[in-house]
């Protein structure tokens, strides 16, 4: 299944996008696309619907972030092996982790705020884990009954605030707009292998990115695995796994991104985002 988000933003509905490419409003059968809706059962429960029995949403709405109420956006860093060799950076001997505010996320095509004083935010199209049920001490054998899907999520960066700034990524990773997630949230049967995924992305029309999760260090499995090690994974929390390369941070010269900048990327399988860079007020 496809499940998304449409509406303004603060009063999305759950929905479903059938085989036609019509949106289906679910609100009957699920308060939103988040929570216990993610659970394997619910998600079953949602699988058996006539998706054509189901409203069909007129016009074109806005879509939203596909995944409500998320507590953890885990983000793992330097997780490509050719993304690590563009940024001069040697593949980490254990995934890197650091967290996005959630306050981030926003729908796969609104508008990304540059923030004040930017001036060097880039792009970074990352494959989206949404965990489904609670996971802890899990098994790198099991954990993918753990995943209720997966989405497109782009992980906007400021790379001064990263890491020419005193303390953390996180900083640099959480202003306002910089968690795009969606357009849907593909449930896991319909995935057949995600460590075999093209990614791409281009900026004002030219690719930048054009890459597969093939080249991921650490592969979902483990991620999950490895992250309900040392904190328990629930229902909405979100994984981006890292980045393939053609980052402007790796660019010689480096290139990054301006007001009036346009991004489009996608996921095979996943969806597209289209975002406006605009600077913040």
């Amino acid at each position: 299944m496809k499940l998304l988000r449409y509406g303004e933003v603060g009063s999305e509905r759950p929905g479903l996008l059938d085989a036609d490419g019509t949106i289906r409003d679910l609100s009957a059968h699920v308060a939103d696309i988040g929570g216990t809706a993610l659970h394997p059962t619910s998600l079953d429960m949602l699988a058996k619907l006539d998706a054509k029995s189901l409203p069909a949403v007129s016009g074109s709405p806005r879509i939203g972030a596909c995944v409500a109420g998320t507590g953890k956006f885990i983000c793992i860093g330097l997780n490509y092996s050719d993304h690590a060799a563009e940024t001069g950076a040697t593949v980490p001997p254990e995934p890197i982790i650091f967290m996005k505010a959630s306050s981030a996320i926003v729908g796969p095509d609104d508008d990304v705020l540059i923030p004040r004083g930017s001036v060097k935010t880039d792009w970074e199209v990352e494959l989206g884990v949404v965990i489904g049920k609670t996971a802890k001490y899990v098994s790198e054998a099991d954990a993918l009954d753990y995943v209720a899907g997966y989405c497109v999520s782009h992980d906007v960066s400021e790379r001064a605030f990263q890491a020419e700034r005193q303390g953390q990524w996180t900083k640099g990773k959480s202003c306002d707009t910089f968690g795009p997630i969606g357009p849907w949230l593909v449930t896991r049967d319909e995935v057949a292998d995600p460590q075999n995924i093209k990614m791409w992305l281009t900026v004002n029309g030219k690719t930048m990115q054009n890459g597969s999760t093939k080249t991921m260090v650490y592969g979902v499995a483990y991620l999950v695995s490895y992250l309900s090690q040392f904190m328990s994974l629930h229902p909405g929390d979100i994984i981006s796994t890292g980045t393939p390369p053609g980052v402007g941070l790796g660019m010689k010269p480096p290139v990054f991104l301006k007001a009036g900048d346009v991004v489009e990327l996608g996921i095979e399988g996943l969806g597209q985002q289209k975002q406006t860079f605009k600077a913040d007020a």
